[in-house]
């Protein structure tokens, strides 16, 4: 894939023009504060996975409108008390099997796993949690669903089900709830961007080619899924452009990042087709709290892959460290 977007010195500048609703900060707060209280306390049960070295759990919390949420709680073995990642997956995928572990664990966190409601229909990913009305285990369509108003739009569910997946951990056992952070890549990605800026109390968030992010100009750019999909949708209903762009400035990226306070590390691959490097950048350069980008010129949107999974390992050592017990 050729660089096809803004030189390097150019993103470093680039700014979204995505104005935020008037109603935005409403929006949001009447959201969580429904779903919050339709919800009740988190569910864990212990499972046998097999790994020795890993305590893993299957977790039930409340999402949007107190629906139940399934995830994987993975702890290094016998840890008493353990700084937590709350991770979020890819589009199509959801939480997978037991016994798919993050390295994050191996380095001394405990991890919580969400699974996407309505997704996970990769084989390699597969899901466990039902959107409303019943979706379960589609293959895409996730980023068009209820596109024509920001209370019925699919990611209204799925990021209130993210922040309250931050809620939920602190309530499990075994963990230190006041060392808390976020992480994914691509729709995760966009995700954690989103929590960074409804969540409190978060120590740190790792963002990797995130989703989600200067949505007018990533339908006009990127050449493969999921963006593809809503504009085809478009291309049949043009009268409705409008209307579909008020509602995505809700979930933008670029006016959630605004809101942040919370350290973070970025990253972009400036050959990725699927999320541009611009509308990477769009999120970064909005971002309010304490950031650092890495780029990845010849990546496209595996980002730096196992290259920046080793950045993180070191980033995240700096703002969350594990204690680990003398001796």
């Amino acid at each position: 894939m050729p660089a096809f977007d803004l030189a390097p010195a150019q993103l470093r500048r680039y700014r979204s023009a995505v104005e935020q609703p008037s109603d935005f900060i409403a929006f949001w707060d009447k959201t969580l504060s429904q779903s919050r209280r339709a919800g009740s306390a988190p569910r864990i049960a212990p499972v046998d996975s097999r790994l020795t070295l890993v305590d893993t759990f299957d977790v039930t919390f409340s999402g949007f409108d107190g629906e139940p949420v399934r995830g994987w709680l993975h702890r290094p073995a016998g840890s008493a008390v353990a700084p937590v990642v709350v991770r979020y997956f890819g589009y199509n995928c959801g939480r997978g099997l037991s016994h798919v572990v993050s390295p994050l664990v191996l380095a001394g966190y405990a991890v919580l796993s969400m699974d996407n409601r309505g997704q996970g229909a990769l084989a390699a990913f597969r899901g466990d949690t039902p959107d409303s009305g019943g979706l379960f285990r589609e293959l895409g369509g996730h980023v068009s669903r209820g596109i024509w108003s920001p209370t019925s739009y699919y990611y209204r569910r799925l990021f209130t089900d993210a922040v309250l997946a931050v809620d939920a951990v602190r309530q499990l056992p075994g963990i230190d709830s006041a060392r808390i952070a976020v992480q994914g890549a691509s729709q995760g990605g966009g995700i954690a961007l989103a929590v960074t800026a409804l969540a409190e109390g978060l120590s740190g968030a790792m963002i990797d080619v995130p989703f989600l992010a200067d949505l007018p100009r990533a339908l006009d750019l990127a050449s493969e899924p999921p963006y593809t999909e809503t504009a085809r949708l478009l291309a049949s209903y043009p009268d409705k452009v409008a209307e579909a762009l008020r509602t995505l400035a809700y979930f933008d990226g670029s006016v959630l990042a605004k809101h942040a306070r919370v350290p973070a590390l970025f990253s972009v691959g400036l050959m990725d087709p699927v999320c541009p490097p611009s509308t990477v950048y769009a999120a970064y350069n909005a971002y309010a709290g304490t950031k650092e980008m890495r780029e990845y010129p010849y990546n496209e949107h595996e980002g730096g892959s196992f290259n920046h999974e080793a950045v993180q390992l070191e980033w995240l050592a700096t703002v969350m460290p594990v204690h680990r017990p003398p001796g």
